[in-house]
C-alpha cells in the first residue's frame, strides 16, 4: 500500500498538520536522498501485501508504563471497526525467526494472540504489557546493524527482516502498528522501505523521542522517582547525610531533570550541561563544592541526580569497555554513582579531616511495569487510536505524535531518520529552554548576601 502524497486527513476530512518539534521549527525530509534509496530498493524483496482487514500489533523494547493503553486504544477502535487483530508476542522475537519452510511452527497462543473484546478492555491501567515484549531486533544480524539502503537489498543482512515479512504474508496482515523505541522505528522505517504498511507508536521513559513533546511512561515513572527521592532526602536530613543519585537516561536529562523538580534535589545534573566530556573527579569538585557551601547554611544534608548516561562522555580511562548485546556501554559495569560519591569524600577528608557520611543508589529501573498514571493512560490510548487512523486512512510510515490538546498529528519516518546514516534523531533537553532554566532555578544557590 503506498502512502497518500496528499495532506493527511482525519476521518472527518479534517487536514492533520505536520508536527512542529524542537521549538516550532518544522523538519523537512531530505527528498533527495530518499529518491535515491527508493532507487536503490527497486529490485528489494518487497511485501505482498492483503486487502483483509487484519492488524498487526506488537511491542518491542523495554516497558513502560501506559503500553497497554495503546494496545487497548488501538486494538479496540481497529474491533470497533470490524478489523481482527493480531498481536504478536515478545515484539519481534519469534517473527523474526520465522521459517518460511515451516510455517505452521508458528503457532497462536505461542507466538501470537488474536485479541478480542475481553482482552484488550480493563487493561489500561495495568502496569506491564500483554503481549510481552523483548529487545529482539531484526536490522541486526551478527552484531552488524542495517546502515544504508544497499543493505536492505542484501539478503545475508536483511535475512531477519525478509523472515519478518515472510511471517505477515503468512498470517494474511494489512498492516503493522511497532510500538517501540528508536532501534524500533529503525525497524519500522526498514519494513516500510520495503514495502509493509507500518505506523509506529513512540515509546521511552526517557522522554527523548523526535517528534513528540512527552511520551507516555514518562511522568509515571518520574512520579515513582520522585517517591523514592523523597525518602532519601528525608534519610540525608535525619543523618547529616548526602546521597548521590544515578537515574535512567542514556543520552538525555529529561528523567533526571524532571524526577529532580518534582523530588527537590538539591542538584540534578544531566548529560547536555556537561558537554561531550565528562571528567568524574572534575564533577567530583563540583558536588564537593556544593557540599562545602550548603554547611555553611547549617544544611550537612542532600540529595544530588546525575543521569547514568554521564558514563558514555567519560575518558576512556574512566569508563567501562564492556557492551551489551546492542553495542551499548553497560552502565551497571561503571558503578558510576558509588565512584563519584567515594571521590566526593575523599576530597572531603583531604580538605576538612573528617568523614563525610556519603552513599549512591541507582532509581528508576523498577517503574518501567509500574501502574500509569491517569495522563500516561490517556496519553497512550490517544496514540493508539491515532495509530488506527493513520492505518485506516492508507497513512503508511508515520509515527503518531500529538500536539494541543492531544490533538493526533502526524510525523513522517523521513523525519525522524536520517536517510544518509540512518541513525535515529533525539530529542535533547535544551539548555536554553524553560524546562531547563526551570530546574536549574529549583537547585540549591548560595544565598544573596545584602
Amino acid at each position: 500500500m503506498a502512502r497518500k502524497k496528499s495532506s493527511p486527513q482525519t476521518a472527518t476530512g479534517k487536514t492533520v498538520p505536520p508536527v512542529m518539534v524542537d521549538n516550532d521549527n518544522l523538519i523537512h525530509p531530505d527528498q533527495a536522498a530518499m529518491d535515491s534509496i527508493h532507487k536503490i530498493l527497486a529490485s528489494a524483496r518487497k511485501y505482498h501485501g492483503t486487502k483483509q482487514k487484519r492488524v498487526g500489533m506488537l511491542f518491542s523494547g523495554g516497558p513502560a508504563p501506559g503500553g497497554n493503553a495503546v494496545i487497548s486504544g488501538a486494538a479496540l477502535s481497529f474491533l470497533n471497526d470490524g478489523w481482527e487483530v493480531i498481536g504478536f508476542y515478545k515484539g519481534y522475537e519469534h517473527l523474526e525467526q520465522f521459517n518460511r519452510e515451516k510455517p505452521r511452527q508458528f503457532r497462536e497462543g505461542v507466538h501470537f494472540k488474536r485479541l478480542g473484546y475481553e482482552d484488550v478492555t480493563k487493561i489500561r491501567q495495568l502496569g506491564g504489557i500483554i503481549i510481552k515484549t523483548s529487545r529482539a531486533n531484526p536490522s541486526k544480524v551478527a552484531n552488524a546493524e542495517i546502515r544504508n539502503p544497499h543493505d536492505l537489498i542484501d539478503p545475508k543482512r536483511s535475512v531477519k527482516l525478509y523472515n519478518v515479512l515472510d511471517a505477515l504474508e503468512f498470517m494474511g496482515i494489512q498492516a503493522l502498528i511497532s510500538i517501540g523505541g528508536d532501534d524500533t522505528l529503525k525497524t519500522a522505517f526498514y519494513l516500510h522501505l520495503l514495502g509493509l504498511p507500518v505506523v509506529h507508536v513512540p515509546k521511552t521513559i526517557d522522554n527523548d523521542y523526535y517528534g513528540i513533546p512527552w511520551t507516555f511512561g514518562y511522568f509515571t515513572a518520574i512520579e515513582h522517582a520522585r517517591q523514592a527521592i523523597k525518602v532519601f532526602n528525608a534519610e540525608a536530613q535525619t543523618t547529616d547525610s548526602w546521597w548521590i543519585l544515578e537515574l535512567m537516561g542514556r543520552k538525555t536529562g529529561w528523567y533526571t531533570l524532571g524526577a529532580g523538580i518534582a523530588g527537590e534535589a538539591v542538584r540534578m545534573i544531566g548529560p547536555e550541561e556537561m558537554g561531550s566530556k565528562v571528567d568524574l573527579n572534575d564533577l567530583a569538585k563540583e558536588i564537593f563544592e556544593l557540599v562545602m557551601e550548603r554547611e555553611k547554611y547549617g544544611k550537612h544534608y542532600g540529595v544530588v541526580l546525575v543521569s547514568e548516561g554521564l558514563v558514555d562522555r567519560l575518558p576512556d580511562d574512566q569508563r567501562p569497555h564492556e557492551v551489551d548485546e546492542h553495542g551499548n556501554t553497560k552502565f551497571s559495569e561503571a558503578f558510576f554513582g558509588y565512584r563519584l560519591s567515594k571521590a566526593i569524600g575523599d576530597l572531603y577528608k583531604k580538605t576538612t579531616g573528617k568523614k563525610l557520611h556519603i552513599k549512591s543508589e541507582t532509581v528508576g529501573y523498577t517503574t518501567r511495569c509500574a501502574e500509569p498514571s491517569a495522563f500516561d493512560i490517556t496519553l497512550g490510548s490517544q496514540l493508539g487510536m491515532g495509530a488506527f487512523r493513520f492505518i485506516k486512512e492508507g497513512l503508511s510510515g508515520n509515527m503518531v505524535s500529538v500536539g494541543d490538546n492531544l490533538e493526533i498529528k502526524n510525523v513522517p519516518f523521513e523525519s525522524l531518520i536520517d536517510p544518509v546514516t540512518f541513525r535515529t534523531r533525539l530529542r535533547f533537553v535544551p539548555i536554553q529552554g524553560d524546562f531547563f532554566k526551570l530546574a536549574k532555578s529549583l537547585e540549591f544557590r548560595r544565598l544573596q548576601e545584602s
